[in-house]
Protein backbone atom coordinates (compact mmCIF):
# COMPACT_ATOMS: atom_id res chain seq x y z
CA UNK A 1 0.00 0.00 0.00
CA UNK A 2 1.45 3.44 -0.85
CA UNK A 3 1.58 5.44 1.96
CA UNK A 4 3.24 8.73 0.17
CA UNK A 5 2.25 12.33 0.33
CA UNK A 6 1.00 13.87 -2.91
CA UNK A 7 2.96 17.49 -3.27
CA UNK A 8 -0.39 19.20 -1.72
CA UNK A 9 -0.28 16.99 1.69
CA UNK A 10 3.65 17.67 1.93
CA UNK A 11 3.00 21.20 0.97
CA UNK A 12 0.69 21.20 4.07
CA UNK A 13 3.15 19.21 6.20
CA UNK A 14 5.80 21.93 5.70
CA UNK A 15 3.43 24.82 6.07
CA UNK A 16 2.25 23.82 9.66
CA UNK A 17 5.77 22.30 10.84
CA UNK A 18 7.11 25.92 9.88
CA UNK A 19 4.17 27.44 11.47
CA UNK A 20 4.19 25.68 14.69
CA UNK A 21 8.66 25.72 14.72
CA UNK A 22 8.56 29.46 15.19
CA UNK A 23 5.06 29.57 17.73
CA UNK A 24 6.33 26.88 19.66
CA UNK A 25 10.38 26.85 19.48
CA UNK A 26 10.56 27.90 23.35
CA UNK A 27 8.74 26.60 25.99
CA UNK A 28 8.10 30.12 27.75
CA UNK A 29 5.90 30.59 24.62
CA UNK A 30 3.60 27.93 25.27
CA UNK A 31 3.83 28.52 28.93
CA UNK A 32 2.64 32.61 27.88
CA UNK A 33 -0.40 31.02 25.46
CA UNK A 34 -1.66 28.89 28.57
CA UNK A 35 -2.04 32.18 30.30
CA UNK A 36 -4.00 34.16 27.77
CA UNK A 37 -7.81 34.33 28.39
CA UNK A 38 -8.89 31.50 26.72
CA UNK A 39 -6.16 28.80 27.65
CA UNK A 40 -4.13 29.73 24.06
CA UNK A 41 -3.10 32.30 21.62
CA UNK A 42 -5.93 34.08 20.20
CA UNK A 43 -3.73 35.31 17.29
CA UNK A 44 -1.82 32.06 15.96
CA UNK A 45 -5.49 30.43 16.35
CA UNK A 46 -5.80 32.78 12.89
CA UNK A 47 -2.35 32.01 11.69
CA UNK A 48 -4.26 28.46 11.89
CA UNK A 49 -7.13 30.06 9.97
CA UNK A 50 -4.97 32.43 7.22
CA UNK A 51 -3.10 28.98 6.49
CA UNK A 52 -6.29 26.99 5.76
CA UNK A 53 -5.85 24.49 8.53
CA UNK A 54 -9.31 25.34 9.76
CA UNK A 55 -11.26 24.83 7.00
CA UNK A 56 -9.05 21.51 5.75
CA UNK A 57 -11.77 18.87 7.06
CA UNK A 58 -14.61 20.66 5.62
CA UNK A 59 -16.57 20.29 1.97
CA UNK A 60 -16.12 23.15 -0.06
CA UNK A 61 -19.84 23.88 -1.17
CA UNK A 62 -20.32 24.73 3.10
CA UNK A 63 -16.92 27.09 3.00
CA UNK A 64 -13.96 24.66 3.36
CA UNK A 65 -11.39 23.17 1.42
CA UNK A 66 -12.74 19.43 1.11
CA UNK A 67 -9.37 17.61 2.31
CA UNK A 68 -9.88 14.11 4.38
CA UNK A 69 -8.29 12.37 6.98
CA UNK A 70 -5.11 12.30 6.12
CA UNK A 71 -4.56 15.97 5.80
CA UNK A 72 -5.96 15.77 9.57
CA UNK A 73 -3.32 13.03 10.56
CA UNK A 74 -0.35 15.96 8.99
CA UNK A 75 -1.90 18.65 11.10
CA UNK A 76 -2.47 15.93 14.39
CA UNK A 77 1.23 15.14 14.36
CA UNK A 78 2.97 18.60 13.40
CA UNK A 79 0.33 19.81 16.91
CA UNK A 80 2.05 17.09 18.56
CA UNK A 81 5.57 17.77 18.41
CA UNK A 82 5.20 21.39 19.33
CA UNK A 83 2.96 20.67 22.22
CA UNK A 84 0.40 22.95 20.91
CA UNK A 85 -2.14 23.99 23.30
CA UNK A 86 -4.82 25.38 20.34
CA UNK A 87 -8.26 23.72 20.85
CA UNK A 88 -7.57 22.32 17.42
CA UNK A 89 -9.08 18.80 18.40
CA UNK A 90 -12.01 20.14 20.26
CA UNK A 91 -13.00 22.58 17.30
CA UNK A 92 -12.31 20.83 14.01
CA UNK A 93 -12.10 17.17 14.88
CA UNK A 94 -14.98 16.61 17.90
CA UNK A 95 -17.40 19.42 17.39
CA UNK A 96 -16.50 19.65 13.77
CA UNK A 97 -16.85 16.31 12.95
CA UNK A 98 -20.31 16.08 14.32
CA UNK A 99 -21.48 18.79 12.60
CA UNK A 100 -20.12 17.54 9.13
CA UNK A 101 -21.59 13.68 10.22
CA UNK A 102 -24.66 14.81 11.32
CA UNK A 103 -25.17 16.73 7.98
CA UNK A 104 -27.65 19.41 8.95
CA UNK A 105 -27.05 21.79 5.70
CA UNK A 106 -28.24 24.92 7.11
CA UNK A 107 -25.97 24.33 10.65
CA UNK A 108 -22.97 23.57 8.42
CA UNK A 109 -24.00 26.65 5.72
CA UNK A 110 -23.99 29.12 8.84
CA UNK A 111 -21.56 27.80 10.99
CA UNK A 112 -18.79 26.78 8.76
CA UNK A 113 -17.39 30.07 7.06
CA UNK A 114 -17.12 30.79 10.60
CA UNK A 115 -15.29 27.83 12.28
CA UNK A 116 -13.07 28.31 8.72
CA UNK A 117 -12.09 31.90 9.47
CA UNK A 118 -11.21 31.54 12.92
CA UNK A 119 -13.77 33.40 14.45
CA UNK A 120 -15.97 30.50 16.00
CA UNK A 121 -14.74 27.69 18.20
CA UNK A 122 -16.61 24.59 19.40
CA UNK A 123 -16.66 21.82 21.92
CA UNK A 124 -18.00 18.91 22.32
CA UNK A 125 -19.58 17.64 25.46
CA UNK A 126 -20.60 13.98 25.45
CA UNK A 127 -18.87 12.66 28.63
CA UNK A 128 -21.03 12.33 31.78
CA UNK A 129 -19.70 11.78 35.73
CA UNK A 130 -20.83 8.11 34.88
CA UNK A 131 -20.60 7.12 31.75
CA UNK A 132 -16.75 6.26 31.76
CA UNK A 133 -16.28 5.58 27.72
CA UNK A 134 -19.62 4.28 27.06
CA UNK A 135 -21.13 6.82 24.69
CA UNK A 136 -24.68 5.35 25.13
CA UNK A 137 -24.58 6.14 28.66
CA UNK A 138 -26.35 9.61 28.42
CA UNK A 139 -28.73 10.97 31.32
CA UNK A 140 -28.81 14.29 30.66
CA UNK A 141 -31.84 14.98 29.09
CA UNK A 142 -33.71 16.67 26.38
CA UNK A 143 -37.45 16.97 26.65
CA UNK A 144 -39.61 18.04 23.42
CA UNK A 145 -41.16 21.13 23.81
CA UNK A 146 -43.73 20.42 21.19
CA UNK A 147 -43.05 23.08 18.82
CA UNK A 148 -39.69 21.36 17.06
CA UNK A 149 -37.48 22.79 20.05
CA UNK A 150 -36.12 21.27 23.67
CA UNK A 151 -35.08 21.39 27.00
CA UNK A 152 -31.90 19.99 27.92
CA UNK A 153 -31.38 19.17 31.36
CA UNK A 154 -28.12 17.63 33.11
CA UNK A 155 -24.58 17.51 33.67
CA UNK A 156 -21.38 17.05 30.91
CA UNK A 157 -17.94 16.71 32.33
CA UNK A 158 -14.14 17.32 31.34
CA UNK A 159 -15.54 18.90 27.75
CA UNK A 160 -12.31 19.74 26.51
CA UNK A 161 -11.94 23.54 25.92
CA UNK A 162 -15.24 24.39 26.85
CA UNK A 163 -14.36 26.76 29.16
CA UNK A 164 -13.58 29.09 26.42
CA UNK A 165 -15.82 27.72 23.22
CA UNK A 166 -18.51 30.00 21.76
CA UNK A 167 -20.82 27.10 21.45
CA UNK A 168 -21.09 23.89 22.53
CA UNK A 169 -22.32 20.70 20.66
CA UNK A 170 -24.28 18.31 23.67
CA UNK A 171 -25.48 14.90 23.92
CA UNK A 172 -28.63 14.38 24.83
CA UNK A 173 -31.27 11.48 25.45
CA UNK A 174 -34.66 12.29 24.22
CA UNK A 175 -36.24 9.07 24.46
CA UNK A 176 -35.05 5.16 26.52
CA UNK A 177 -33.41 4.04 29.15
CA UNK A 178 -29.96 5.72 30.58
CA UNK A 179 -27.46 3.47 28.66
CA UNK A 180 -30.13 2.41 25.56
CA UNK A 181 -28.52 2.85 22.40
CA UNK A 182 -31.43 4.57 20.98
CA UNK A 183 -32.82 7.88 21.45
CA UNK A 184 -29.58 10.27 22.03
CA UNK A 185 -30.01 13.13 20.39
CA UNK A 186 -27.09 16.38 19.15
CA UNK A 187 -28.18 19.90 19.96
CA UNK A 188 -26.01 22.63 19.43
CA UNK A 189 -26.18 25.29 22.83
CA UNK A 190 -24.81 29.02 22.61
CA UNK A 191 -22.17 27.96 25.43
CA UNK A 192 -23.85 31.76 27.06
CA UNK A 193 -26.85 30.98 26.83
CA UNK A 194 -29.56 30.82 30.27
CA UNK A 195 -29.20 27.87 32.28
CA UNK A 196 -25.56 27.41 31.15
CA UNK A 197 -23.31 27.12 33.49
CA UNK A 198 -19.50 26.37 32.73
CA UNK A 199 -16.26 25.85 35.33
CA UNK A 200 -13.04 25.51 33.42
CA UNK A 201 -10.06 24.69 34.86
CA UNK A 202 -6.54 23.44 33.29
CA UNK A 203 -5.91 19.73 32.80
CA UNK A 204 -2.29 18.04 33.66
CA UNK A 205 -0.91 18.40 30.39
CA UNK A 206 -1.64 22.45 29.56
CA UNK A 207 -4.38 21.86 28.20
CA UNK A 208 -7.83 23.12 29.58
CA UNK A 209 -11.70 21.48 29.75
CA UNK A 210 -14.91 22.46 31.79
CA UNK A 211 -17.54 20.78 33.41
CA UNK A 212 -20.86 22.02 32.07
CA UNK A 213 -24.16 22.53 33.90
CA UNK A 214 -27.36 22.47 31.68
CA UNK A 215 -30.20 23.40 33.79
CA UNK A 216 -33.84 24.76 31.60
CA UNK A 217 -31.41 24.99 28.44
CA UNK A 218 -33.95 25.80 25.77
CA UNK A 219 -32.40 24.89 22.19
CA UNK A 220 -35.42 25.79 19.29
CA UNK A 221 -35.72 23.51 16.09
CA UNK A 222 -32.65 24.93 14.21
CA UNK A 223 -30.06 23.95 17.27
CA UNK A 224 -31.18 20.34 16.62
CA UNK A 225 -27.90 18.66 15.07
CA UNK A 226 -29.06 15.41 15.11
CA UNK A 227 -32.18 13.87 15.81
CA UNK A 228 -32.80 10.66 17.84
CA UNK A 229 -32.66 8.08 15.30
CA UNK A 230 -28.98 9.16 14.26
CA UNK A 231 -27.21 10.82 17.27
CA UNK A 232 -25.40 7.95 18.72
CA UNK A 233 -24.11 6.91 15.03
CA UNK A 234 -22.63 10.24 14.71
CA UNK A 235 -20.85 10.71 18.05
CA UNK A 236 -19.59 7.31 17.92
CA UNK A 237 -18.08 8.21 14.08
CA UNK A 238 -16.91 11.31 15.20
CA UNK A 239 -14.78 9.52 18.02
CA UNK A 240 -13.27 7.00 16.03
CA UNK A 241 -11.86 9.59 13.83
CA UNK A 242 -10.75 11.31 17.25
CA UNK A 243 -8.93 8.41 18.26
CA UNK A 244 -7.24 8.39 14.86
CA UNK A 245 -6.17 12.25 15.69
CA UNK A 246 -5.28 11.12 18.62
CA UNK A 247 -2.51 8.52 17.48
CA UNK A 248 -1.30 11.12 14.87
CA UNK A 249 -0.69 13.28 17.96
CA UNK A 250 0.89 10.99 19.92
CA UNK A 251 3.52 10.47 16.89
CA UNK A 252 4.24 13.71 16.80
CA UNK A 253 4.83 13.89 20.65
CA UNK A 254 6.99 10.99 20.75
CA UNK A 255 9.03 12.30 17.79
CA UNK A 256 9.88 15.26 19.86
CA UNK A 257 10.59 13.23 23.06
CA UNK A 258 12.96 11.11 21.27
CA UNK A 259 14.74 13.51 19.70
CA UNK A 260 15.07 15.62 22.71
CA UNK A 261 16.46 12.36 24.45
CA UNK A 262 19.01 11.92 21.62
CA UNK A 263 20.26 15.28 21.74
CA UNK A 264 20.63 15.65 25.68
CA UNK A 265 22.49 12.01 25.86
CA UNK A 266 25.06 13.49 23.05
CA UNK A 267 25.48 16.63 25.06
CA UNK A 268 25.45 15.63 29.03
CA UNK A 269 28.80 14.32 30.27
CA UNK A 270 29.56 11.77 33.05
CA UNK A 271 33.14 10.47 34.06
CA UNK A 272 34.28 13.22 31.05
CA UNK A 273 32.43 12.00 27.80
CA UNK A 274 28.99 12.04 26.88
CA UNK A 275 26.56 9.64 28.48
CA UNK A 276 25.45 8.47 24.59
CA UNK A 277 28.35 6.58 25.00
CA UNK A 278 27.53 4.15 26.97
CA UNK A 279 25.67 1.09 25.04
CA UNK A 280 23.26 0.40 27.67
CA UNK A 281 21.86 4.22 26.77
CA UNK A 282 22.05 3.84 23.25
CA UNK A 283 20.00 0.23 23.61
CA UNK A 284 17.21 2.57 25.43
CA UNK A 285 17.06 4.79 23.00
CA UNK A 286 16.68 2.46 20.46
CA UNK A 287 13.98 0.76 21.73
CA UNK A 288 12.30 4.45 22.28
CA UNK A 289 12.72 4.68 18.40
CA UNK A 290 11.48 1.39 17.90
CA UNK A 291 8.31 1.66 20.20
CA UNK A 292 7.80 5.00 18.02
CA UNK A 293 7.64 3.69 14.24
CA UNK A 294 5.55 0.99 15.84
CA UNK A 295 3.27 3.87 16.72
CA UNK A 296 3.50 5.61 13.82
CA UNK A 297 2.75 2.30 11.73
CA UNK A 298 -0.65 2.25 13.45
CA UNK A 299 -1.36 5.74 13.37
CA UNK A 300 -1.41 5.44 10.13
CA UNK A 301 -4.17 2.15 9.50
CA UNK A 302 -6.11 4.06 12.18
CA UNK A 303 -6.40 6.76 9.74
CA UNK A 304 -7.10 4.52 6.93
CA UNK A 305 -9.65 2.93 8.87
CA UNK A 306 -11.71 5.83 10.23
CA UNK A 307 -13.18 6.39 7.28
CA UNK A 308 -14.20 2.73 7.03
CA UNK A 309 -17.75 2.63 7.00
CA UNK A 310 -18.32 -0.64 8.87
CA UNK A 311 -18.60 0.31 12.45
CA UNK A 312 -17.76 -2.80 13.58
CA UNK A 313 -14.20 -3.11 11.74
CA UNK A 314 -14.06 0.84 12.05
CA UNK A 315 -14.08 0.33 16.33
CA UNK A 316 -11.56 -2.98 15.60
CA UNK A 317 -8.77 -0.90 14.35
CA UNK A 318 -9.62 2.32 16.88
CA UNK A 319 -9.06 -0.15 19.38
CA UNK A 320 -5.64 -2.16 18.02
CA UNK A 321 -4.13 1.39 17.30
CA UNK A 322 -5.02 3.05 20.60
CA UNK A 323 -3.56 -0.39 22.33
CA UNK A 324 -0.33 0.35 20.60
CA UNK A 325 -0.06 3.75 20.41
CA UNK A 326 -0.65 3.89 24.43
CA UNK A 327 1.91 0.80 24.81
CA UNK A 328 4.32 2.88 23.24
CA UNK A 329 3.71 6.32 24.28
CA UNK A 330 4.46 4.54 27.88
CA UNK A 331 7.58 3.06 26.71
CA UNK A 332 8.94 6.60 24.99
CA UNK A 333 7.65 8.48 28.07
CA UNK A 334 8.94 6.65 30.69
CA UNK A 335 12.44 6.06 29.40
CA UNK A 336 12.83 9.94 28.16
CA UNK A 337 12.28 10.38 32.12
CA UNK A 338 14.96 7.65 32.89
CA UNK A 339 17.64 8.79 30.22
CA UNK A 340 17.10 12.34 31.59
CA UNK A 341 17.63 12.52 35.31
CA UNK A 342 16.51 14.58 37.19
CA UNK A 343 15.82 17.46 34.92
CA UNK A 344 13.62 15.72 33.08
CA UNK A 345 10.24 15.68 35.85
CA UNK A 346 11.26 19.96 36.13
CA UNK A 347 8.34 22.13 34.67
CA UNK A 348 10.70 24.09 33.40
CA UNK A 349 12.14 21.28 30.51
CA UNK A 350 10.17 20.48 27.77
CA UNK A 351 10.48 16.31 28.24
CA UNK A 352 7.84 16.45 30.65
CA UNK A 353 4.95 18.54 29.44
CA UNK A 354 5.84 15.80 26.36
CA UNK A 355 5.25 12.76 28.69
CA UNK A 356 1.94 14.31 30.46
CA UNK A 357 0.53 15.01 27.24
CA UNK A 358 1.59 11.18 26.14
CA UNK A 359 -0.20 10.46 29.40
CA UNK A 360 -3.27 12.28 28.58
CA UNK A 361 -3.61 11.14 24.88
CA UNK A 362 -3.63 7.39 26.27
CA UNK A 363 -6.44 7.86 28.72
CA UNK A 364 -8.67 9.96 26.67
CA UNK A 365 -11.76 7.87 25.05
CA UNK A 366 -9.93 5.16 27.75
CA UNK A 367 -6.07 3.86 27.70
CA UNK A 368 -4.52 0.51 26.36
CA UNK A 369 -5.67 -1.53 29.44
CA UNK A 370 -9.17 -0.86 28.05
CA UNK A 371 -8.83 -1.15 24.25
CA UNK A 372 -7.50 -4.17 24.87
CA UNK A 373 -10.19 -5.65 26.62
CA UNK A 374 -12.24 -4.20 23.87
CA UNK A 375 -10.36 -6.02 21.10
CA UNK A 376 -10.51 -9.18 23.26
CA UNK A 377 -14.21 -8.79 23.59
CA UNK A 378 -14.62 -8.30 19.56
CA UNK A 379 -12.99 -11.50 19.21
CA UNK A 380 -9.57 -9.81 18.09
CA UNK A 381 -8.23 -7.10 15.04
CA UNK A 382 -9.25 -10.40 11.96
CA UNK A 383 -12.40 -11.83 13.70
Amino acid sequence: MDFDLSDEQRQLKESVSRLLTDAYDDLNKRKAYTKEPTGYSAALWQQYADLGILAAPFAEEHGGLGQGLTETMIVAEALGRALAVEPYHATIVLAGGALRHAGNAALLAELVPAIAGGQLTLALAHQERQSRHNLADVATTARADGKGGYTLEGEKMVVLAGDSADKLIVSARVSGGRADRGGIGLFLVDARANGVTRRGYPTQDGMRAADITLAGVKVGPEGVLAGPEKGLEVLERVVDEAIAALCAEAVGAMVGLTELTVEYLKTRKQFGVPIGSFQVLQHRAVDMLTATEQAKSMAFYATMMAGEPDADERRRAMAAAKVQVGRSARLVGESAIQLHGGIGMTMEYKASHYFKRLTMIDMTFGDADHHLRELARMGGLAA
